[in-house]
């Protein structure tokens, strides 16, 4: 929130001038007017304010930002870019998506350098730094970034949106949980925001997968795991088309895909056919209770599905092997010898949650204070996740509504579930929805332009037509209806144009 002080003596500085403005705990290290043209190998960029610094709110803090604001034709808006991953970067491709838009922008790297979003090695004895990723950072680059545009064009953003996606999807929600009064409105998709039970999922999968030799699926297999998924789901919804509409629904046989003889990438063998139910069901307790969803089927061999993230080119390679290891051994635990073999639900998820669910965990339902002020949330999801279970969305959707009531939750959070969508983006389905940042695009089509049409305008979204391309033609498009409706065909006409189908 932008002090009343601040606010007071707030007159438009020239760029330059910027590298005086004091603000709490703050240094600003650069000030600079950019040309228009390329910077960062980012080109057609217009002429730009940049200013970047650091924040340091705790003797270990040291939050790298950025703020980038159009020195000519500012919209009056201010927009938040989220990070993937453990963090670690700037986003300049954010920055300049929206200073492209006419925003006043502003992005972290969370308080840590990483040579990649799966390394937390930084976090090892940083408890600071931990608090810093969790959600301080995230905070605090807003509350700056607006002040620092508000020094620039002499009056402060009539508006301010967040839309970032995974972890910056957690990040999303922590704002509108957290600090209601960063943003009026919030696009948070597949977000990564029950981390602690996410990092023990994965840890499930792994150990399911990992623990044996003969317990590993190979890459290779997918395809006959995808082709067995979609011949028993696809034709669910009176479509064939390679998508399958409601994995919630969809109860395979899994069973016939064991081996009957040789081992081939057309079969399962016994302890593959085990760890597959495993990643199916999600990681259970003791006492055999679900402690978070498992992956939904219907993508596992397309590209960004389970062969980066479950699979990996060979054992002990796959994404979520690095994101769950990197966790349990330099955030949970501090020891970079911890092995994953040793992981046991019960033990290791308490010692997660006790340590750091009110750090990293942005799961609280009571989106009163957000809502209070006008607030506006979307959020979304891709069926064919294979980083973060779809139905974790929807399970926080749906506590939103408990808690809330349905009248309420439904002036403010709608919900939107992508079929055949991979992790924020790709797969089989109609991927292209504006999910990436503002675009300037039709809101009905566009999910960055509905959330702004809904809190500017009031007109709350009921459907967005998501696109999809190959080659730079439409392929086909569909509606993403909100949850929980979904797309029905109407019985004629292409099952490749939206205006065939209905929400109901």
């Amino acid at each position: 929130m932008i002090s009343p002080v601040l606010l007071a003596l707030a007159t438009a500085a020239s760029c330059e001038e910027l590298a005086k403005l004091a603000l709490p705990y703050t240094t600003i290290d650069k000030a600079e007017t950019v040309a228009s043209g390329m910077f960062q190998k980012l080109d057609k960029l217009p002429s730009f304010c940049r200013v970047a610094g650091s924040i340091k709110p705790s003797s270990e803090s040291d939050i790298r930002f950025e703020v980038w604001m159009p020195s000519s034709g500012w919209n009056g808006k201010f927009q938040g870019i989220g990070n993937g991953g453990y963090a670690g970067t700037i986003g300049y491709g954010g920055l300049a998506g929206a200073i492209k838009q006419g925003y006043a922008s502003a992005s972290t790297d969370t308080g840590h350098p990483a040579s990649s979003g799966i390394d937390a090695s930084w976090a090892l004895a940083h408890p600071e730094k931990t608090v810093d990723f969790g959600h301080r950072a995230i905070h605090e680059t807003a509350v700056k970034g607006k002040a620092i545009a508000t020094a620039f064009y002499g009056s402060a953003p009539k508006r301010s949106y967040f839309n970032a996606c995974s972890n910056g999807g957690r990040q999303a929600l922590m704002e509108a949980q957290r600090y209601p009064e960063d943003y009026d409105g919030i696009v948070a998709g597949a977000p990564a925001n029950y981390w602690t039970h996410l990092m023990t999922s994965a840890m499930w999968s792994m150990k399911a997968t990992l623990t044996e030799q003969a317990d590993y699926i190979p890459e290779s297999k997918l395809k006959a795991i995808q082709a067995a998924m979609l011949a028993a789901c696809d034709g669910a919804d009176q479509v064939q088309d390679g998508v399958i509409e409601s994995p919630a629904s969809c109860k395979p046989n899994l069973e016939a895909l064991q081996c009957q003889g040789a081992d081939s990438d057309s079969c399962l063998t016994v302890p593959q056919l085990a760890a597959l139910k495993k990643i199916y069901s999600g990681p259970m307790d003791s006492r055999g209770r679900n402690v978070f969803p498992g992956i939904s089927p219907g993508g596992e061999a397309e590209p960004g599905g389970w062969g980066g993230w479950i699979s990996g080119a060979e054992r002990e390679k796959s994404a979520m092997f690095g994101f769950g290891t990197q966790f349990f051994k330099n955030m949970v635990y501090s020891d970079p010898g911890w092995d994953f073999r040793k992981f046991e639900v019960d033990r290791d998820m308490k010692a997660a949650d006790t340590k750091l669910a009110p750090i990293l965990n942005s799961t609280n339902p009571d989106l009163r204070p957000f809502l209070k002020r006008g607030g506006k949330l979307i959020l979304y999801h891709g069926w064919c996740d294979a980083a973060i279970p779809a139905q974790n969305t929807i399970d926080y959707y749906a506590s939103v509504v408990k808690k809330l009531g349905a009248k309420t939750a439904g002036s403010a959070v709608r919900l939107f579930m992508a079929p055949g969508v991979q992790h924020c983006g790709g797969g089989l389905g109609p991927n292209l929805f504006g999910q990436a940042g503002p675009t300037g695009g039709d809101a009905g089509a566009d999910v960055d332009a509905a959330l702004e049409r809904w809190v500017e305008q009031g007109v709350a979204p009921e459907q967005i037509i998501a696109t999809r391309r190959s080659g730079g033609m439409v392929q086909r498009t569909r509606p993403l209806c909100a949850y929980p409706r979904l797309a029905h065909y109407k019985g004629a006409g292409s099952t490749d144009d939206a205006a065939n189908f209905e929400c109901r």
